[in-house]
């Protein structure tokens, strides 16, 4: 079967978040899926069933190295940029549009995941040495954290052993943007799931959207955004909220393709 390596989220080779994606004629077992993706070890492997009606949307899951999870922006992005953008996916946050944009942009539909305001974990502040929480908020698969700076978020070196203890898949960081065009910065860990720190997070910025148009004052039925993922890597992530959907926009860059032999 056909394998493929993409980074998501950029126009360039070797920045954004490189996802797994492995085409498949029919499903497969999750035993299997779960032992590629832990010999391929991106953050995430995308695996897609192309075998059915091309008018059904396509059977999608999501891999980390440990386990799977119930929804990632990257690898669907990764999957749309190989199918060639226009496709709708089956998954377990329901049906997923892509939309070709031109110019190489994907815009993906995705559910919005609403944080509310918590107290900040303990492991969460011994997990982010340096950075001065401001405010916590959980939403449905993750933790954030306000913090003083964007030069606190770029600086911040985690202590993954602590952050493991946080009852959450992962831990955004985020801060106000610091250059012209960025509304915010983020960095994700997620070290949970197996995942110390990933690049460029398609979910997360479905809660970051959210979150900052409460925190700035924008309309929740129509705003837009753009976010710096602030990690080695990087990448750049443009939203469009719409009530409790958002459209998430980027570009992808494959770098190999080859074909899957066990």
């Amino acid at each position: 079967m056909r394998a493929f390596v993409v980074d998501s989220f950029t126009d360039s080779a070797f920045t954004g978040n490189p996802a797994g994606v492995v085409l498949l004629d029919a499903p497969a077992e999750a035993v299997w899926m779960q032992s590629v993706a832990a010999e391929l070890r991106h953050s995430e492997t995308a695996f897609v069933v192309t075998g059915g009606p091309d008018d059904e949307p396509k059977p999608l899951r999501w891999f980390t190295p440990e386990t799977e999870v119930p929804l990632c922006g990257h690898a669907t992005l990764a999957t749309a940029h190989v199918l060639g953008g226009d496709q709708r996916f089956d998954t377990r946050s329901g049906v997923l549009t892509c939309t070709a944009q031109g110019d190489g942009w994907i815009e993906m539909d995705f559910p919005v995941d609403h944080a509310e305001p918590v107290e900040p974990p303990t492991a969460l502040a011994a997990g982010l040495p340096g950075i001065t929480i401001e405010e916590a908020a959980e939403g449905e698969t993750k933790v954030l954290a306000l913090a003083a700076s964007a030069a606190e978020v770029r600086a911040v070196r985690p202590d993954f052993a602590m952050l493991a203890d946080v009852p959450s898949r992962g831990v955004i960081v985020t801060a106000p943007g610091d250059r012209p065009g960025i509304d915010f910065v983020s960095r994700v860990f997620a070290p949970q799931v197996g995942i110390p720190e990933d690049p460029v997070t398609g979910s997360a910025h479905c809660t970051l959207a959210s979150w900052w148009a409460a925190k700035l004052g924008r309309d929740e039925r129509d705003a837009t955004f753009v976010g710096e993922q602030a990690s080695q890597r990087g990448g750049i992530v443009q939203m469009a909220l719409r009530g409790n959907r958002v459209g998430l926009r980027g570009r992808a860059v494959t770098i190999l393709s080859g074909d899957l032999l066990v």
